[in-house]
């Protein structure tokens, strides 16, 4: 891990106030990153009618399913390369041009997969072009996530990286909600045959018109003063960035996939898992689950800024020690209390959904953990390659989990709340005085 001294080139933002650029440039951020992420999950809402319409009629239900959701999973596979290539360049040539790249990737098959013909048009090609598609939505977003994070914690005092970050993660889960919104809209306009007919398509159509306003958006935002800095110094990397990074910042790395385990556990299991596992677990209908879904993720959104602030004026060790604290009492909480009381389950869902709001905390301590002239590439690194892995094999595990108990999903995410423990605990007594002290004084 670098220095816990402020790098010279963050010197000159170090105790200055946030500004109203700055608060420009979080707001076009965070509302480009929310669109591109509306993008990339709004495939996971029409998933059941993408599998009836992209595969063979005659296919078995359980293979179709498995097949549109091997769809969804390549994405994620397709993360780290998009995201280590993206971060090359955005370590040697700026943050801003692979910042607008990301969004631009984003908008381009997410509108064409809103025209693209079904199988009975053209056959197994309809699949195939599906799968490239995803594939490229995979890679943008690899780059657009920790590409989002280094580029908003370069523009703000250092200070208030944690604000910066929890800001931009807040609209990366909007991003979510809005995808949750946006097809409950479409399936209360349509009915179910108008939907497979060509309702399905028109929240990709509208995501990709919203993917390339982001890009407008983003011509607006200006390189970041830390790496026009290095660039003056000349003090940019020479070598092969991510070279640098597993010489150098293996301990970097190690805490940065860790902390990403957390921030699966809390997005993809009480977030995105759990709308299906309450039908299953507990009888809570659709209509009812996807409601109090939308409030905890809602909630999220303001989690993410109020961890952030936290991590701002207690330090990220403190944050940290609290959220996953928080995220493992209020998890176990949830799903105790729908189990025995249905009536809780929007207030309970929306008190779990404001404690995931830790993950606003994560990129707070991966932006420190590396030195500028390798940040993005040593985050990229760490964050894809260990949301690819645990992003995979979370889903089984708690499928697998849940069969034993129906406390599975919140004995998994305190398992992994106690790995995030652990790390808070690691940063506090290695003495890292960037990660254990920093705060707004």
């Amino acid at each position: 891990m670098p220095n816990p001294s402020t790098p010279e080139s963050q010197q000159p933002l170090a105790h200055r106030p946030l500004t109203g650029q700055d608060a420009r440039t979080l707001a076009l951020a965070a509302l480009g990153g929310a669109l591109e992420f509306y993008d990339f999950i709004i495939f996971v809402f029409f998933a059941r009618a993408i599998g009836q319409l992209f595969f063979p009629a005659d296919t078995a239900e359980w293979l179709r399913q498995l097949q549109t959701y091997g769809l969804f999973a390549v994405a994620y596979l397709a993360r780290p390369l998009g995201g280590i290539i993206m971060a090359h360049f955005g370590d040697r040539s700026g943050r801003k041009q692979m910042f607008a790249l990301s969004v631009f990737m984003m908008a381009v098959p997410t509108l064409l997969i809103g025209m693209l013909p079904t199988f009975a048009s053209v056959g197994y090609v309809a699949p195939l072009a599906l799968l490239v598609l995803r594939m490229l939505q995979g890679a943008a977003v690899g780059g657009e996530v920790p590409g989002a994070w280094v580029f908003v914690s370069e523009h703000v005092p250092e200070r208030r990286v944690g604000f910066a970050c929890g800001t931009l993660t807040s609209g990366l889960t909007f991003g979510i909600l809005l995808g949750s919104l946006v097809a409950t809209a479409i399936n209360k306009i349509y009915t179910p045959e108008e939907v497979l007919a060509f309702g399905w398509r028109v929240p990709f159509l509208v995501g990709g018109v919203f993917g390339f306003f982001a890009v407008f958006l983003r011509r607006w935002l200006a390189e970041t003063p830390v790496f026009e800095e290095m660039r003056k110094r000349r003090a940019l990397v020479e070598e092969l960035p991510l070279k640098a990074v597993l010489r150098g910042h293996v301990p970097a790395v190690v805490v940065s996939m860790l902390l990403t385990w957390v921030l699966t556990a809390g997005i993809v299991v009480v977030i995105l898992l759990t709308q299906d596992l309450l039908q299953k677990l507990y009888g809570i209908t659709p209509a009812q689950a996807l409601e109090a879904n939308s409030v905890a993720t809602l909630s999220l959104t303001v989690g993410c800024i109020c961890f952030g602030l936290l991590a701002d004026g207690w330090g990220v060790v403190r944050a940290l020690t609290l959220g996953c604290a928080a995220l493992l009492v209020t998890t176990y909480l949830f799903y105790h209390g729908v189990g025995q009381n249905p009536g809780h389950l929007v207030p309970l869902y929306a008190l779990a959904g404001f404690c995931v709001g830790v993950v606003g905390v994560v990129p707070t301590v991966m932006v420190r953990a590396f030195p500028p002239a390798v940040r993005f590439s040593g985050l990229s690194f760490s964050y894809n390659v260990a949301y690819a892995i645990f992003g995979g094999l979370t889903p089984m595990v708690v499928t697998l989990l849940t069969k034993m108990s129906p406390m599975g999903p919140a004995f998994y995410v305190a398992a992994v709340c106690g790995v995030g423990l652990l790390v808070a605990l690691y940063l506090g007594l290695a003495g890292r005085s960037r990660f254990a002290t920093m705060s707004a004084s």
